[in-house]
């Protein structure tokens, strides 16, 4: 994990769970990972939150002491990241298979990425972890000059 924490500047709107308050963001957070935790410095209050990054959005979960507010409430504060930034990058037996195959994994936008770094991460064993490449890497496309 890197140990360079990071401060991002965010904005957003409130809306209402039955577990209390969800801060959505804006913008979606790229290259954090989700349910770290942060806290943000919002009016003159700093609240400790959950990260919840999905696939089209961002939100934060405060864990405690969010001051009262409304739903479509607008806010914007300082996110305080300690874990900074979390890249993903592609595993060395995946990247393996995928070159040994001339297929390319540039094919793959953000979200699909992280579908598959997730897919593979969730495999209970190396025999499983192995079909799940052979699944990915078969559903790539030839890298240029492969007759398909």
């Amino acid at each position: 994990m890197p140990s360079a924490p990071l401060n991002v500047l965010v904005e957003g709107t409130v809306a209402h769970s039955p577990e209390g308050p969800l801060l959505r963001l804006s913008r979606r957070l790229d290259g954090h990972d989700t349910f770290l935790t942060g806290s943000l410095d919002i009016a003159d209050s700093s609240v400790p939150v959950r990260i919840l990054t999905l696939d089209d959005v961002t939100v934060l979960r405060p864990t405690k002491g969010f001051p009262a507010s409304v739903d479509g409430e607008r806010w914007h504060g300082r996110l305080h990241l300690p874990h900074g930034l979390r890249p993903r990058s592609v595993p060395p037996d995946l990247n393996a298979a995928a070159d040994q195959e001339r297929r390319s994994l540039d094919a793959l936008d953000e979200a699909e990425l992280r579908y598959v770094l997730t897919f593979l991460s969730e495999a209970t064993t190396p025999d499983i972890r192995q079909a799940r490449i052979e699944a990915v890497v078969s559903a790539l496309p030839a890298t240029a000059g492969r007759a398909q």
